[in-house]
């Protein structure tokens, strides 16, 4: 039926109400969710917190193609850097995930503020997948020869 709500979404008092992983989340008819699919520009990058919380970089190009004007193919590339805060998230991807993979990701946009060692102040925008919301989909497949793909991976 066209216009239905999904039963996993209910609409009350103006606010959108989902349950999502066992978890009930209340926006204000506001919406923060970023969504790509592109190739590791290198492999993932895992550290570790002062409390041994891991946590993986990975850097992700999503490229454009078009025609100009003048008939002449043009492309773009853009960088975006996700950051996974879920411990099997960041232990299936530092296992499967290799510079070239190709990734769906899903995660909630956030911009950063740091400094850096002369003092300037920097701003950047990175998707964050936390240990409750977002998801990773590895879309290469693999020889017959090699272990099977990974499943898609979702924040517990």
């Amino acid at each position: 039926m066209a216009g239905a709500i999904p039963a996993s979404v209910a609409v009350l008092n103006e606010a959108v109400y989902t349950v999502s992983n066992k978890k009930e989340h209340i926006m204000s008819g506001c919406l923060n969710r970023a969504q790509i699919i592109g190739n590791l520009g290198q492999d993932p990058e895992v550290r570790t917190t002062q409390k041994g919380k891991r946590i993986v970089t990975i850097n992700i190009a999503t490229n454009e193609s078009w025609k100009d004007e003048a008939g002449q193919k043009q492309e773009q590339t853009d960088w975006h850097r996700v950051v996974v805060f879920s411990e099997k998230l960041g232990e299936l991807a530092e296992k499967y995930l290799k510079k070239g993979s190709k990734v769906y990701v899903d995660g909630k946009l956030r911009t950063r503020k740091w400094e850096d060692k002369e003092g300037l102040t920097h701003y950047g925008a990175e998707i964050q997948i936390s240990a409750y919301d977002g998801s990773i989909l590895f879309l290469d497949r693999k020889a017959s020869t090699e272990e099977p793909a990974a499943p898609v991976a979702e924040a517990a």
